[in-house]
């Protein structure tokens, strides 16, 4: 500021304090406030409505001085001073004088920097001025107290965002992402006006659930009404988070069989090495338990941390038998067990199809064939126990005594004597499609009446003749297959005899038929119910039909599977028939969940990979069920081209699939070598349920985002035009054109010697007028190639022939032309003597017809 404006301030100033009012100042400035580029031009009108002024003046780079007019234009060609300060003043006719500030903005191209200037507008002296300067940077970055971003669950971080050169500070915002959701905010409240560098910090603490999350900061500045909003945002920051192991399983109960594989769910980043150990000895988990590998294990998880847990281990098995197929007990003998298993089975006892329940201590009535149905939640088992009970004296009249004897003696009968144990009734085996006869024959007083039980089919006949019982099977099928039992009773008592027949190339089948018998129904769909009903006709053949599903059982013929929680029910029809006992049939159900997303991600950096590499591709599809279903492929493209990729795994992809029904994440991984043709390749990965039994209505696939390979390969010298040996003629120069394919930037260096020493060109074309050797050498980040030329010299003959060729010409014109010359003056021309000449006696022509002269000629010859 000039010192005559000071002066014209600070005499204002002293008038407003004297006086205590503030006149309003007459000046009106068009535009009120400019925004101007640098370098651009600028133009602004002072101009006041009063006219008792003396002048109008402008104070600034292109300043007018004072100057007697009502409006006055202040213009500059082009603004290239930072700070300016323009000032438009006026004197009125009293002597008393008024200023008005202009706002000016003046900015570059981006990354802005900004100078404003405000003031107030006062008349009579200058107020106090205030000024301010603006920058605003290009990038900014964002960085954390973590290395390389990788964080501890639990832990405290600290993301710093550092901002370059910007003010004023009072303007400034930061504001917090993360996966583009806002999160935080800083807001700088600095009374520094001039350029600075700011940093600000956000606390995070991270939890597992922020794996691979994306951060960024951004800087907002707003200059006011007047002047630009200004943003700009760092690069993405990812971050890791290292959690875990943790050991999500308790105490387990599993059947005999299986194994310990998907049994405890082990979580961690990085992914836990787990390990079993009973009795501290590690085991492997892919053998089957047996029922004696009960006991205490211990699961240690190796990860970030070491982390271990015991828990209970009890293998459960079905119901097995325990007893003889003919148990002989004394009277009085405490009641029977005939299985065991874990838990401890249930015992229910038929005898003649009416269930039964025996006294605490046996007597000879509870003597007879009974059939045991024994169950615990594993599975259960029929059979069939032939139960004697001995008398501890003789009370009856026999033919002859004994001390110790059946209570029920064959030897000899009595009138109203029980049947006699069933003979001629034995198992048989038949063919299929053959017929079959059954013979049951006792003998009592009176002569017994007989009765079967068998899965009653129309192929199957009864017929009684004689005091025997025959039953005759034709065409036989695997229905026909089971157990046939035969009853004799009479008034004093009945017997029993089970036999089993086996039909030969036929299989056991169970008469059960499930409506719908294929569910496939997706997670939280409309619940459906599936129905279970024997295929015969005949009731007397059913005993009982019931569902077992998630270990329990259903006292229905009806099953509705809950579509929330019913991932792996092992829904079984079971039934219960004469003849057959117990059979089951399992449905094919099938609980499915379409994958929440599914990523793709390189293990090494896919942006900087050289050729040759092995580059591991991860495909993680993420809550998907069941895992097993999951079939994951790769694809890859470059434009609109598809590209074949060379995948080195055996069979493609390495996935971890759970065997474990429930929704989990998969991740599937492969490795390629990268080759040139992979640059800038787009790979994705294709994850699909495959779900047969669903048919049309089986579920999309769902694609992963694309990813960008970039590959760097060393370069490859055309020698196609650039030969191992070039000819070079005298007085003529050569241009050697040097190219290559390679990854960019491609340096390309030419080296040779020449007689004042070594050179070297950094062109792409050398132009070469001296036979030598001659180097290319062609660089970029992945490797360099180098290729010699030689180029040897070469007379040109061309001018030396064509020379010759000249000389030859006009050696042949000349002896041509000598020859023509010597033929045309001996043929085409006369000789003659003028000796004696004689006068003509023609006219005085000349010739005549070429041939008259003036004279008269002797010829010679």
């Amino acid at each position: 500021m000039s010192k005559r404006i000071l002066i014209v301030q600070l005499f204002a100033g002293l008038i407003l304090i004297v006086t205590g009012e503030t006149i309003p100042c007459p000046i009106e400035l068009s535009p009120s406030s400019v925004v101007v580029k640098y370098g651009d031009p600028v133009s602004v009108n002072c101009s006041s409505s009063q006219s008792d002024i003396e002048g109008i003046g402008w104070e600034s780079v292109g300043g007018t001085g004072l100057r007697k007019v009502t409006h006055l234009t202040w213009t500059i060609e082009s603004l290239t001073e930072w700070g300016i300060k323009p000032m438009c003043y006026l004197t009125l006719l009293n002597g008393e004088t008024c200023i008005a500030d202009l706002d000016v903005i003046l900015y570059c191209k981006f990354p802005f920097y900004l100078l404003i200037n405000f003031f107030a507008m006062t008349c009579k002296e200058s107020l106090t001025t205030s000024s301010s300067s603006s920058a605003f940077p290009e990038n900014i970055s964002i960085s954390s107290s973590s290395l390389n971003g990788v964080m501890t669950e639990g832990e405290t971080h600290t993301f710093t965002c550092d901002i370059p050169n910007v003010a004023p500070g009072q303007n400034l915002t930061v504001r917090w992402y993360k996966d583009d959701e806002f999160i935080f905010e800083n807001i700088l409240n600095s009374p520094i006006l001039e350029p600075t560098n700011e940093t600000f910090f956000y606390p995070f603490l991270p939890g597992r659930q922020d794996n691979r999350a994306i951060f960024r900061c951004e800087a907002f500045m707003d200059l006011g009404p007047n002047g630009p909003q200004l943003n700009v945002s760092s690069q993405d920051y990812s971050i890791e988070v290292l959690f875990g192991p943790d050991i999500r399983c308790s105490d387990l109960t599993v059947q005999e069989g299986e194994t310990l594989e998907g049994k405890c769910d082990v979580t961690g980043n990085p992914r836990p090495k787990v390990e079993w150990l009973k009795n501290g000895l590690p085991i492997s988990l892919s053998i089957p338990l047996r029922r004696t590998d009960t006991g205490i294990y211990t699961v240690q998880a190796e990860g970030r941390v070491k982390a271990n847990k015991t828990l209970q281990v009890s293998v459960f098995y079905g119901p097995e038998k325990t007893c003889l197929s003919t148990l002989t007990v004394a009277e009085n003998t405490p009641r029977l067990a005939c299985t065991e298993g874990f838990p401890q089975p249930s015992e229910i006892w038929y005898k003649d199809e009416e269930e039964v329940e025996l006294p605490e201590y046996l007597t000879r009535r509870d003597a007879g064939q009974y059939v045991i149905r024994s169950f615990n939640r594993v599975s259960s088992i029929n059979f069939t126990v032939n139960v004697i009970v001995l008398c501890k004296s003789s009370t009856r009249r026999f033919l002859r005594s004994c001390v110790s004897c059946y209570c029920d003696p064959r030897s000899f009968l009595l009138p109203s004597d029980p049947p006699t144990d069933i003979v001629e009734l034995e198992s048989a085996d038949v063919q299929l499609g053959a017929t079959l006869d059954l013979k049951c024959s006792s003998m009592g007083a009176p002569r017994p009446d007989y009765s079967w039980t068998y899965y009653r089919m129309a192929n199957v006949m009864e017929k009684t003749e004689d005091g025997v019982s025959r039953l005759t099977i034709h065409n036989a099928t695997g229905l026909n297959m089971g157990s046939y039992t035969c009853h004799a009773w009479n008034e004093g008592g009945n017997v029993s005899k089970t036999v089993r027949v086996t039909v030969k190339s036929a299989k056991q089948e169970c008469p059960i038929q499930i409506t719908p018998d294929v569910m496939v129904l997706q997670y939280q769909s409309w619940k459906q119910q599936t129905t279970c009903e024997p295929t015969s006709t005949e009731s007397s053949n059913v005993k009982e039909i019931y569902w077992k599903a998630n270990q329990s059982s259903i006292n229905s013929t009806k099953w509705t599977p809950d579509t929330k929680e019913d991932w792996d029910p092992k829904p079984v029809c079971h039934g219960v028939f004469n003849g057959i006992g117990e059979c089951q049939k399992p449905l094919h159900y099938t609980l499915y969940k379409t994958p929440d997303a599914v990523t793709i991600n390189s293990l090494g950096d896919a942006s900087s990979a050289y050729e040759g590499m092995e580059l591991q591709l991860q495909c993680e599809v993420v809550d998907v069920a069941p895992a097993q279903s999951i079939t994951v492929r790769w694809m890859a493209s470059k434009g609109n081209r598809t590209i074949e990729l060379d995948l080195m795994e055996e069979n493609g992809t390495s996935c971890n699939k759970s065997e474990m029904r429930h929704p989990v994440n998969v991740l599937c991984t492969t490795k390629i070598t990268l080759k040139r043709t992979h640059d800038g390749v787009n790979i994705r990965c294709e994850a699909q349920l495959n779900l047969p039994q669903a048919g049309r209505h089986s579920p999309p696939s769902m694609f992963s985002d694309s990813l960008n390979v970039s590959v760097c390969y060393k370069p490859e010298i055309n020698t196609t035009k650039l030969a191992g040996t070039v000819p070079l003629f005298t007085g003529y120069d050569e241009d050697l054109v040097c190219e290559a394919d390679g990854s960019q930037p491609l340096n390309i260096t030419w080296s040779y010697m020449s007689a004042t020493g070594p050179i070297e060109s950094f062109n792409k074309t050398l132009r070469v007028s001296a036979a030598g050797y001659y180097n290319c050498t062609v660089r970029n980040p992945c490797g360099s190639t180098t290729h010699m030329v030689k180029v040897i010299f070469k007379e040109d003959y061309l001018p030396l022939i064509a020379g010759f060729v000249a000389l030859t010409v006009i050696i042949i014109s000349i002896i041509f032309i000598f020859i023509y010359s010597i033929y045309y003056k001996n043929t085409k021309m006369r000789r003659y003597s003028l000796k004696n000449p004689k006068l003509s006696t023609h006219n005085g022509n000349v010739a005549h017809n070429g041939w008259d002269t003036q004279f008269p000629m002797t010829k010679l010859s």
